[in-house]
Order: C-alpha cells, then sequence, then structure tokens
C-alpha cells in the first residue's frame, strides 16, 4: 500500500469511523523500516496501520487504548502489517511504564489521536452523546469508579459550576449547575435526555436561545466528559514524559479536539522548545481540508500539532 493509497482505507475497512488527518500526516513524517512507532491512542488502528506501511519486519508498533473494544478492532485492521504490533490496553498516561514492562526503550514516533471513536459515541451504554437517550455514564475506560451521574448528582453547586466553567467553558456555569441541584433534588439524574434537558431549560431562561451554533447542552457534557475521564491530567502527563521517551529525531505528534487540549500541546511544545528539547515542526496546528471535512465532518475540530526531538 502507498502512502497516497493509505489516506483512504480507514473508512472502507473500519466503518463507522475513519482516522483523521493521514494525509498529512504520512507527508511529514516518516519513521526508519525498524523503528518503533507509538500510538498512544490507537482507536480502531487507522493511524497504526498507515505507519505500519513504513515499518518492516523488524520494525515494531505499540498500540495502547483504554477501550477492550478497540484493542480488538486494531488488532484486525493492523493484521496485514508487516512489522510486530503489540496491543496493551492501557491509558497513555502510563506509556512509560507500559514500554518498560515491553522492554521498550525509545520510539520513533509518538502519536496520540484523541478523539474518540464514533462506535463509541453511537454505544448506548456509554451515554457520550444526548442523541439518543443512554445511561449518564460517560466512561471510556469501565475500570474507572466515578461516572457522570455520580458528578451530577453528588458535587455541591459551586464544584458544579466550577466544572462546567473549566471544561465546558459555559460562562452560564453557575446557572446550569443550580438547575441541575434542584432537578436532583426531585428526582435523581440519570440519563442524557434528562441531563441535556436541564440544561436547556436552564439556557432557555437566561435567553440564550437561538444564539447557540450548537446546542446548548453541548459544553456540559464536554465538562464532564473530560472530568470523568481526567483527559486533561492524562495529556499534561504524557506531554511530561514524551521527552525521555523518544529517540533524537523522534517525532510526537498530538491530534486535539477542542481548544483546551490544543493549549496545553502548544504550551507544552513552546516549553521544550525553549528549553532545547523540540524543534516545532507545526508554526500553526494544521486543520483538515475540505476534502476530508466533506467526508468526515468531525475532522472539522481536528487539530494536529508536531515537534521533533532534538
Amino acid at each position: 500500500m502507498t502512502h497516497d493509497d493509505s489516506a483512504n482505507f480507514t473508512e472502507e475497512h473500519s466503518p463507522g469511523h475513519i482516522s483523521v488527518l493521514c494525509k498529512e500526516l504520512s507527508e511529514r513524517i516518516s519513521v526508519p523500516k525498524n523503528g518503533l512507532v507509538v500510538d498512544a491512542t490507537i482507536g480502531h488502528g487507522g493511524h497504526s496501520r498507515l505507519f505500519g506501511t513504513q515499518l518492516g519486519p523488524e520494525g515494531k508498533i505499540l498500540g495502547l487504548d483504554v477501550d477492550p473494544n478497540c484493542i480488538l478492532r486494531a488488532h484486525s485492521i493492523t493484521s496485514v502489517v508487516a512489522c510486530e504490533v503489540i496491543l496493551v490496553r492501557a491509558n497513555f498516561s502510563r506509556l512509560g511504564e507500559v514500554m518498560a514492562e515491553q522492554g521498550l526503550d525509545r520510539a520513533d514516533l509518538i502519536l496520540a489521536d484523541l478523539g474518540f471513536c464514533s462506535a463509541q459515541l453511537e454505544d448506548d451504554k456509554r451515554g457520550l452523546s444526548f442523541q439518543a437517550d443512554m445511561p449518564l455514564d460517560m466512561r471510556l475506560d469501565d475500570r474507572l469508579s466515578t461516572t457522570a451521574a455520580d458528578l451530577v448528582n453528588r458535587l455541591d453547586a459551586e464544584s458544579l459550576a466550577n466544572l462546567i466553567y473549566e471544561y465546558g467553558q459555559d460562562r452560564a456555569s453557575r446557572r446550569i449547575a443550580r438547575f441541575i441541584v434542584e432537578a436532583r433534588g426531585r428526582q435523581k439524574i440519570t440519563s442524557t435526555a434528562q441531563l441535556a434537558e436541564i440544561v436547556r431549560r436552564a439556557l432557555r431562561r437566561s435567553g440564550r436561545r437561538g444564539r447557540e451554533r450548537i446546542d446548548p447542552a453541548t459544553r456540559t457534557f464536554q465538562a464532564l466528559r473530560i472530568a470523568v475521564n481526567h483527559e486533561l491530567e492524562n495529556l499534561e502527563t504524557l506531554l511530561k514524559a514524551a521527552p525521555g521517551l523518544l529517540k533524537p529525531g523522534g517525532f510526537l505528534a498530538v491530534i486535539s479536539f477542542h481548544s483546551l487540549e490544543d493549549r496545553l500541546v502548544k504550551n507544552d511544545f513552546r516549553q521544550n522548545k525553549s528549553d532545547g528539547i523540540y524543534e516545532i515542526l507545526t508554526k500553526k496546528p494544521i486543520e483538515a481540508g475540505a476534502e476530508e471535512t466533506a467526508a468526515n465532518p468531525r475532522s472539522r475540530s481536528a487539530k494536529l500539532r508536531m515537534a521533533q526531538r532534538i
């Protein structure tokens, strides 16, 4: 498979999920035949298969994911590559520990796609979407102990407001939190439809209805998902560990999907450049082109930043 072909295979081989920015990655990053590629969020294996075409039998891919269904799908998708593929169910915050357990030294590429699969959005047990009524769970890793329902039913109004403001960037966070606390006093909040309607009601009464380009509940759902899955803390841990896990000349590529993630990556890259550790390869984040966004609307919010270890 050529690099040009590899940008197109994911839709064909992994229905319902299309790996983003494959063409941009393959044009800018190359790894040696005997290299080590770390796919920190392997998902359905699209990016791993992309870079697997560059590796020979002596090369290795280490793929991590917290979702066992993703591990199974990635196993199938990467079965055609010539290199060895090692798949581990683990959060990327444990990357250094996993590499040590597998006897792996430093990587030629660490790639982290911070989005989640369409199958996860549509999974009626996860509660990541309010397009259908689902249990209010939001855990990407079912081994985590706290669900979104736990947070909305247990946190006091101030803590809820702070969470929604910090992770959802919603200026109406105090009003939303007050409506949540009032609603749970009447009935425990257990479903995505319940929560979405409470948030919409809060914002309708605040006079914001009609000015929103997105559903009013979107920011609150984002905030809860980030909190439940410790997304920003885990990203910070990965970014801190990455310089010590990359070979000189090795690449770090991060695809983010909202401004909180992108800001962490941008600031980390700048600090490491200042410290003489990285060369930044993307002055501005790379975004999907018109053709990709037409085929995969979710790619519109994807931002790719890349750095190279000095």
